[in-house]
């Protein structure tokens, strides 16, 4: 890619109006253009809702060699995480990150689920009829972020299981979900596409320090997003997981990658199963680059300075639209 070049990044245009979860973009946003500045490129960040006909309108005007897509949601809806980069596929541009398809099936947790089982691939029981597990945990089948994860998400009964998730459908809307709860340790796997292909960064591993016995650990919205809470305070990221089950977890991670035709860069959740395996808990298939997120941490980790990974997205943008035959003269 020349020196110079044009990148326009996409975000949600409702970040600015939400919870420190959405405004986090915006964070991540300046921290990618100013290091793309850096670099010598140009980026302009460029804000869309949902007027697809505005956003071709004004990428075509800008022309840029690359799109970097930072859209987590449109108009605030985890669910429409997939229209951005299916608009930018339609129109030959080439942008960074997962396809269209890769963002649908891994953002409905609930067919992404369906499609590991199919796979052969670990990933807690879904509460089903005939199906029973020592204690359910409640999610939103879109939303990502832990929005709607909090203590009275995990229950211990199926009954309890039902009339947790029909309240989060009254009183939040949208789509609800429970699985089984495994309450062993949380790992996070994040993958990036480098020169030899995709690389595996070393394995995070999530800690719930001093958490009371009674309180579950999960990483839910406090622990993400309110710095004030015991939550936030008593979780912390670190490296250095046993290496027999840091290979396990890459091994699934690279798997998922495969599963879901992931590109660019993804990050897999994982739990530690009673027997001491991974299973997967989720695949983010646009996971925040904020200087503070997991990913840059992950990087740090391996020894990758950001600005070489945010080059090594843009050519693996620019090398798929060219796989792909798309009219690459933004490009």
């Amino acid at each position: 890619m020349p020196m110079s070049s044009r990148i326009v990044l996409l975000h949600d245009a409702r970040a600015a109006e939400g919870g420190p979860d959405a405004r986090d973009v915006l964070v991540e946003a300046e921290a990618v253009a100013d290091a793309l500045r850096h670099l010598g490129h140009a980026p302009a960040l460029l804000p869309v809702g949902l007027d697809l006909a505005v956003i071709q309108e004004r990428l075509t005007r800008l022309a840029p060699h690359v799109v970097f897509n930072l859209v987590e949601s449109l108009d605030g809806r985890g669910r429409l995480i997939h229209v951005v980069p299916a608009l930018l596929e339609s129109f030959g541009w080439a942008y960074t990150g997962c396809s269209a398809s890769a963002q649908f099936l891994t953002s409905n947790k609930l067919l992404a689920k369906r499609l590991l089982l199919g796979a052969g691939l670990p990933t807690p029981a879904l509460l089903e009829p005939g199906v029973d597990a020592p204690a359910w945990i409640v999610k939103s089948v879109w939303e990502h972020a832990s929005l709607g994860l909090d203590d009275s998400s995990v229950v211990t009964e199926t009954a309890a299981a039902e009339a947790a998730r029909a309240l989060r459908c009254a009183e939040r809307g949208g789509e609800w979900f429970a699985e089984a709860f495994v309450p062993g340790r949380e790992l996070n796997v994040a993958v990036i596409t480098s020169p030899s292909g995709p690389r595996v960064l070393p394995v995070a591993e999530i800690r719930f320090v001093d958490f009371p016995p009674d309180k579950p650990a999960i990483v839910g919205y406090a622990a993400k997003w309110l710095p004030a809470s015991f939550e936030y305070r008593h979780t912390e990221r670190c490296f250095g997981v046993e290496p027999a089950l840091a290979a396990r977890a890459e091994q699934l991670a690279l798997d998922c990658w495969r599963l879901f035709g992931l590109e660019g860069y993804a990050r897999v959740d994982l739990r530690i199963d009673e027997a001491g395996s991974p299973v997967v808990l989720e695949i983010n298939a646009n996971p925040c680059l904020s200087p503070d997120a997991g990913f840059a941490a992950a990087l740090g980790a391996a020894g990758i300075d950001f600005e070489l990974a945010l080059e090594w997205l843009l050519a693996a943008a620019s090398s798929r639209a060219g796989r792909e035959g798309h009219d690459v003269r933004h490009s």
